[in-house]
């Protein structure tokens, strides 16, 4: 399997982000997507999870499931933890798990893998900001998808969180998985290196 990009370029509100932009990662391999603010880190996540249109060039996902579309078979951590107060931590995953079908592996095992697991039956309002990353974290080992798109993977954790978050993405990549990482610092795992240049 092979995730690329080629020749891409991002336009927002009729201002260029970023063009020209290629980058390849093989199976069992991470990608650091590195730049100052603005550069159009997280804008190259969300063009790849199909969140936003390309103004040019093309990603493609070789080797993947050829019925299904790459925003399929991809995950996208972004900024923002996407949950709903009033469902339990639980029901939360719970959601996200049938509304991204595929394989699924249980709720519950996959909140232990991140240290939820006591708090399962509390409603998310009342997690902090790191037990809310955590539980976005669940997400991607909830069900199974070869990408996973990773915008500041580590915002918001603790010392401990950010070495989960390590574990769970090394385990990826020995599984096969791929990752792009937006990130300013030290991701915890191997990873080459794509820098996007400074905002036009």
């Amino acid at each position: 399997m092979r995730l690329a990009g080629q020749n891409l370029e991002c336009v927002r509100s009729g201002r260029n982000i970023f063009s020209a932009l290629d980058f390849a990662v093989p199976a069992g391999q991470a990608l650091a997507v590195t730049g100052i603010n603005g550069a159009g880190k997280s804008s190259l996540l969300r063009l790849i999870a199909g969140l936003l249109p390309a103004a040019g060039g093309s990603v493609t996902l070789e080797g993947g499931e050829p019925e299904l579309t790459l925003p399929e078979q991809a995950h996208y951590l972004g900024h923002r933890d996407a949950l709903k107060p009033a469902l339990t931590v639980l029901e939360n995953l719970d959601f996200w798990r049938d509304f991204l079908g595929g394989q699924a592996i249980d709720g519950a095992a996959s909140l232990e893998a991140v240290g939820l697991g006591h708090a399962a039956h509390l409603p998310a309002a009342f997690l902090s900001a790191g037990q809310r990353r955590r539980l976005s974290i669940a997400r991607l080992i909830a069900v199974n998808r070869p990408v996973w798109l990773l915008d500041e993977p580590t915002s918001a954790l603790d010392t401990s969180g950010q070495a989960m978050i390590a574990g769970l993405m090394n385990a990826h990549l020995r599984s096969g998985g791929i990752i792009l990482a937006a990130t300013h610092g030290p991701l915890g795992i191997s990873a080459q290196e794509l820098r996007i240049g400074d905002a036009a």
